[in-house]
């Protein structure tokens, strides 16, 4: 057995003479235990905060997005969206055209997103789980209809069954050089009924989602469009694909995954999550600092044992070694106990949602959480360090005496 190993775990289970020295080593295991408890929790939900908004992302966005590099407008060559169609793992190509336009229903009026899709949008059924009223069908008995998210249904009071009143689409004309906001000819109008609403969160729901025809049409659009949204087949590589599209398409065209559509709101969480676990990395130094004073006050308890041990010929490196030892048996138990209370308090979490988000969602009402692997190692490396660091000067006063 190793020696240093043995006396330390002596002197960590034994009882203490001076209970002091017993009630300061329980508080530093007590505040590193809840310590690495709130890092594992912390960290799965914000794990579960991410993986919730690429679940939101599957529900909206496709899986390969076509834009142009400069201008929000380009015409497609039907020879590379025929190559695009043919390219393995490609599923569906949906053209889109998409931009601000002014909508009306009854005497309420908002600017909001106007999205025209071709037939493939609803064949992609991604939308069809987020369908509160009404059905995803953008065309019925050949006339157009319109599918709007909550928050366009809110502002401007929609009802699916008013068959009366129409939903007014208002964008400016691209031929008119002064915009006069009183002056009807100034704008291209039409009208169309709103055949569903789908609600997913904030960001998604301000859509007006029609036929392509309709939209090209309303917004002058002509034989140009604004994007090209991929599906893809199940277990293919986004990536690959991805270069082989940008392959064909050259540098005029910028092709993205649905991380990278949403790269500023995946980032903004990584940096979130670094910067909590750093806050609690700093209370777990601040927690073990405990560990610090109870092995101080116990080097000091053990001067006889220490001089004991080095007139049976211990060196200096051995008992550095038994207080770091020491050191690391009270930060490790501690650890160990607020890693399993951690895990627990996930494992509760995601099967009863203990604790709610507070805020109305059709996704999810409780905090999500995700365990990953990488977590615990972060975990693990931060108490092996802060307690290297907190045991190094009470064990190098050890070895002096």
């Amino acid at each position: 057995m190793n020696f240093p190993l043995f006396v330390a775990r002596r002197y960590f289970i034994s009882k203490k003479k001076n209970s002091f020295i017993s009630i300061i080593s329980i508080i530093s295991m007590l505040g590193v235990c809840v310590s690495t408890m709130a890092l594992v929790v912390v960290m799965s939900v914000f794990n579960g905060m991410g993986e919730l908004n690429r679940q939101l992302f599957r529900s909206f966005d496709p899986d390969l997005k076509v834009t142009p590099a400069q201008g929000k407008r380009f015409t497609i060559l039907p020879q590379h969206l025929d190559k695009i169609k043919k390219i393995k793992g490609v599923k569906f190509v949906t053209q889109v055209v998409e931009d601000n336009a002014l909508a009306t229903y009854g005497n309420r009026r908002v600017v909001t997103k106007i999205k025209g899709v071709d037939e493939t949008f609803t064949q992609r059924h991604q939308l069809d789980t987020a369908m509160i009223e009404g059905k995803l069908a953008l065309v019925n008995n050949g006339e157009p209809k319109a599918v709007v998210g909550g928050t366009v249904q809110q502002l401007l009071g929609i009802s699916v069954n008013d068959v009366f009143t129409p939903l007014e689409l208002a964008y400016p004309r691209s031929d008119v050089k002064t915009l006069n906001l009183t002056n009807a000819d100034a704008f291209n109008q039409q009208i169309i009924r709103v055949g569903g609403v789908y609600m997913l969160e904030l960001r998604f729901d301000d859509y007006v989602i029609v036929p392509l025809e309709f939209a090209t049409g309303l917004l002058g659009y002509g034989n140009q469009r604004s994007a090209l949204e991929i599906q893809l087949q199940p277990n293919s590589d986004s990536n690959q694909v991805k270069n082989e599209i940008q392959d064909l398409l050259g540098d005029t065209f910028v092709v993205r995954t649905r991380d990278e559509q949403n790269a500023d709101l995946l980032r903004a969480i990584r940096i979130e999550k670094l910067f909590v676990t750093v806050s609690l990395g700093l209370i777990i130094l601040v927690a073990a600092i405990n560990i610090f004073f109870s092995l101080s006050m116990l080097v000091i308890e053990k001067r006889d044992d220490i001089k004991m041990l080095f007139a049976m010929g211990a060196n200096a490196s051995t008992v550095k070694r038994i207080f770091l030892l020491e050191g690391s048996l009270i930060a490790f138990t501690g650890a160990l106990f607020g890693l399993f209370l951690g895990i627990g308090a996930c494992l509760l979490q995601k099967q009863y949602g203990l604790f709610s988000m507070g805020i109305v969602s059709s996704v999810v009402d409780a905090y999500p959480v995700k365990m990953e692997w990488p977590d615990f190692v972060i975990t693990a490396v931060t108490v092996i360090s802060i307690t290297i660091l907190v045991s190094f000067i009470p064990a190098q006063r050890a070895s002096r005496l």
